[in-house]
């Protein structure tokens, strides 16, 4: 994977590396905000909570409103909006939507010098993509992906994920701190989207095996709320600790079975499927699952541990052995 390091400008003005010489403490730095859903007005809410000048554009000028009382200012087009600010924070429904509103600014140099945090969602290849056309424009960029919702935005606990310029991430990184916890992945543009897609995916399993749970539990009078209780313990500690181990084993490709194999996670997991199909619980996660380690034991892994699974989900030659 290339890196591409943003070489566009940086605006120096007001910018977020900029101290205040009476407290010595970095001066707030005017963002503007594109884009004003749920989203990205809680993204506006926090820049003002956090002392930022912040102007505010979206489509529906009626949807600033709020954030006006609070003191955003409500810029009356796109270029006024970025013309406002060194950094441009965008949140809008796609791609499309976003290239939409600054081609536009692009040809008239209007983003010249600027910064762009890109947090629309978007692929790992739309974000390579972004980022070119950014360099071609002189825009610094930066694309984030944003791990939480809407009443998240502002808890310095919460993740936001970030990749691109090194830069622009460096000289921001005050303004993006208001917003949540940020971490920089790397200079390739589509990481932060990589990332956050494949912790979706984590958090949809995640989800969705511990509704199992508390479906198989509940059958017999378990509330939901007690086995949640034992299952984020569990998930806390024993899990957390599989999942350490088991990152190096991933790097290394080597999977040694000295704590549960394989096999012996096939032969367990038919507890679950009787326990559930007894119970009448849907059984179509736990039937997957099954299927996946069968996979992996058919393609010789079944004495080894469970980490072994990722090469048939990797596919291809690296399913044999």
């Amino acid at each position: 994977m290339n890196a591409h390091t943003s070489t566009a400008p940086v605006s120096t003005t007001a910018t977020a590396t900029a101290t205040d010489t009476a407290t010595d403490t970095p001066a707030p730095t005017p963002v503007t905000v594109i884009g004003l859903g749920n989203m990205g007005a809680a993204l506006a809410a926090a820049l003002l909570d956090r002392g930022h000048p912040t102007t505010v554009w979206n489509r529906s000028p009626e949807k600033a409103k709020a954030l006006v009382e609070r003191g955003a200012l409500l810029a009356a087009s796109p270029a006024d909006a970025v013309a406002a600010s060194p950094v441009v924070l965008a949140c809008v429904l796609d791609d499309a939507a976003l290239r939409e509103i600054l081609d536009p600014l692009a040809e008239s140099g209007a983003l010249t010098g600027k910064s762009l945090v890109n947090l629309t969602s978007t692929s790992p290849e739309g974000a390579g993509e972004l980022s070119a056309w950014a360099r071609a424009h002189g825009l610094g960029h930066l694309d984030g992906g944003i791990m939480t919702t809407p009443e998240g935005v502002g808890n310095p606990e919460l993740m936001f994920l970030y990749s691109g310029s090194a830069e622009v991430f460096t000289t921001y990184r005050p303004v993006l701190a208001a917003l949540g916890d940020p971490i920089h992945l790397g200079t390739e543009p589509g990481l932060a989207s990589l990332y956050d897609t494949a912790l979706l995916g984590l958090m949809w399993a995640t989800f969705t095996g511990w509704l199992h749970g508390a479906a198989v539990t509940g059958a017999d009078g378990t509330s939901a709320e007690d086995f949640t209780a034992v299952a984020l313990r569990w998930l806390n500690g024993a899990v957390a600790g599989f999942l350490t181990r088991y990152a190096g084993q991933v790097d290394a490709g080597h999977y040694p079975g000295d704590d549960a194999t394989v096999d012996v996670q096939i032969a367990t997991i038919d507890h679950l499927l009787h326990a559930a199909a007894d119970r009448g619980v849907d059984n179509a996660l736990p039937q997957l699952l099954k299927a996946t380690m069968e996979r992996a034991a058919a393609a010789g892994h079944g004495g080894d541990s469970y980490a072994s699974v990722i090469e048939v989900l990797r596919g291809g030659a690296a399913a044999e052995r």
